[in-house]
């Protein structure tokens, strides 16, 4: 039975007590409650392990590599993950970036020829000839603050995997539609040991066969790329392979070494893409590591958004980008990528269609491959731009303001940006701050003095790309820019840009109401 001592569970906001009696049933907050008291233990330990992985590494100057306690597992051939259900053999193109709260989106998404559909979290409805829903939960640095067990914040990925399981996980499997999950900000096997152990916990729960839930772990931190292999190994019975994307990757390397000179992260708007060693290497590891032991490989998400009219020159030029990068990776062997673009969906199958044969490439085993530490550790030549400086920190800015707004993606210069991209920039910003990195434009330093001029300057430009036509959207927006200013200038490099705005969320909020008598959700005009 429900103990509201042990549970505590915000009220419903106002207009969604419909909703909230729906989803908060007494069944659901049992089966969370139980979740969370079974694994929250080891949710605490794997976030100081990683506290203390980093530490070391700090303290030591030491560089990862392959782990030697864990070299029977990668030098064991006879171990395979189990094969995924039919559904998920032809993941060729997904749709990346998908909110069930943006209706109109969702449906046409539902509506689409795509094989996938990654959602944030939310509710999403049986539909078993619609394009397969894979839920992304929050990572392990995200907590719920809506909701207490034991006297304790739950943990964002408990809440929203335990909350879709119980209401849906039967269903799903039952239409051999699921339950199928995107696991993000996994860096290491012990935290793939911990899901591992939450999907077995809940299988036995709900009455359904070993291995019905399947997960796709996305290599997004430096670390977790010298432990794929011990990662699917972990997940064997409830794999559905690795994914590799370029920014949160490339932001991680900020995140374990930004302070070392040797890991200066040149300008990304000129000088990283997929094509540099470090990032190459990387994918090509993924590639060989899952193919080796029978798991799906799959790329990152195209965030190019195409012009409305097909027939002009800058579609064409758009799409001719879209296919130059995509094919790389399917040249790569990779099984699939994500699109946000709804439009690019049909033209990137074909170009699967053109360029591979199957419904997956699993026969490709990249044996000719040989990839070393080196190779994952080499920082890409480059400088600084002026244009990349500015572009990082108006989209740093644009996604703060995008967060206070409730979204977790914008559109800015023809492409969707999120927290992938803002990751990225306020890292480089923070970056070149710290190493006083010199522009290649004029050898101006990057000083908190530029970075805090140069925020002055694109501020126009911002206010019309956010639409600020009130005091409080201005005053949001300048809300924004002292938020990105803060987190660019802080000592110790802020781990997660989300950790930051969940945490501070709720003072936002505070200070919202005092501002002059203000409505929760103004915000307090701050001084750049």
């Amino acid at each position: 039975a429900l103990d509201p001592i042990t549970m505590e569970l915000e009220p419903s906001p106002p207009g969604l007590e419909a909703e909230y009696r729906t989803i908060f049933t007494a069944g659901s907050l049992v089966f969370l409650q139980e979740l969370v008291s079974a694994f929250d233990e080891e949710v605490d330990k794997i976030l100081r392990l990683r506290i203390s992985r980093k530490t070391h590494l700090d303290l030591s100057g030491d560089l990862p590599g392959f782990c030697e306690v864990t070299a029977p597992v990668r030098s064991d051939p006879s171990w395979r993950v189990r094969p995924v259900p039919q559904r998920l053999q032809r993941r060729h193109v997904d749709v990346g970036d998908l909110a069930p709260c943006d209706t109109q989106r969702f449906i046409q998404a539902l509506s689409s020829p795509a094989q996938g559909l990654q959602v944030h979290n939310g509710p999403i409805s049986l539909i078993s000839q619609a394009p397969v829903l894979m839920l992304r939960p929050r990572a392990w640095n995200m907590v719920e603050h809506n909701m207490m067990v034991k006297g304790k914040e739950v943990p964002g990925p408990l809440c929203d995997f335990g909350f879709l399981m119980f209401h849906c996980g039967k269903l799903l499997f039952d239409s051999e539609s699921g339950p199928f999950f995107y696991l993000s900000k996994v860096e290491s096997y012990m935290e793939a040991r911990l899901w591992n152990n939450i999907f077995l916990w809940t299988e036995q729960k709900l009455g359904l066969p070993v291995g019905s839930i399947k997960a796709t772990v996305l290599i997004e931190n430096v670390l977790s790329a010298f432990e794929m292999e011990e990662i699917l190994y972990e997940l064997k019975d409830h794999s559905a392979g690795l994914n590799c994307g370029i920014w949160d990757y490339s932001a991680s390397f900020v995140n374990k070494f930004g302070h070392r000179g040797a890991f200066l992260l040149p300008d990304r708007s000129k000088y990283v893409n997929m094509e540099k060693l470090f990032l190459r290497s990387y994918m090509d590891l993924l590639v060989q590591t899952c193919h080796r032991r029978g798991a799906l490989a799959t790329g990152g998400m195209a965030a190019l958004l195409l012009p409305q009219d097909r027939d002009s020159a800058p579609y064409r030029a758009a799409l001719a980008n879209v296919t130059r990068l995509k094919l790389l990776e399917i040249k790569a062997g990779v099984d699939g990528f994500m699109v946000y673009d709804l439009g690019l969906i049909e033209p990137m199958q074909k170009l699967f269609q053109l360029h591979s044969q199957g419904d997956n490439q699993m026969h490709q085993l990249r044996d000719d491959l040989t990839v070393t530490p080196d190779d994952l550790l080499c920082m890409p030549a480059g400088g600084v731009t002026l244009y990349g400086l500015k572009y990082n920190i108006a989209v740093g800015i644009l996604f703060i303001d995008a967060w206070l707004k409730g979204k977790g993606h914008f559109f800015y210069r023809g492409q969707v940006e999120d927290s992938a991209t803002a990751e990225i920039s306020r890292s480089q910003v923070w970056q070149w701050i710290r190493h006083q990195t010199q522009l290649e434009d004029d050898s101006r330093v990057v000083t908190r003095g530029l970075v805090t001029e140069l925020t002055q300057e694109v501020m126009g430009e911002l206010k019309v790309v956010t639409r600020c036509h009130t005091v409080r959207e201005e005053q949001r927006l300048l809300t924004a820019a002292a938020m990105f200013l803060e987190v660019v200038q802080k000592r110790d490099f802020p781990e997660f840009l989300t950790t930051y705005l969940n945490l501070d969320h709720t003072f936002l909020s505070s200070q919202a109401k005092r501002h002059e008598g203000g409505a929760a959700g103004d915000v307090p005009r701050p001084k750049l």
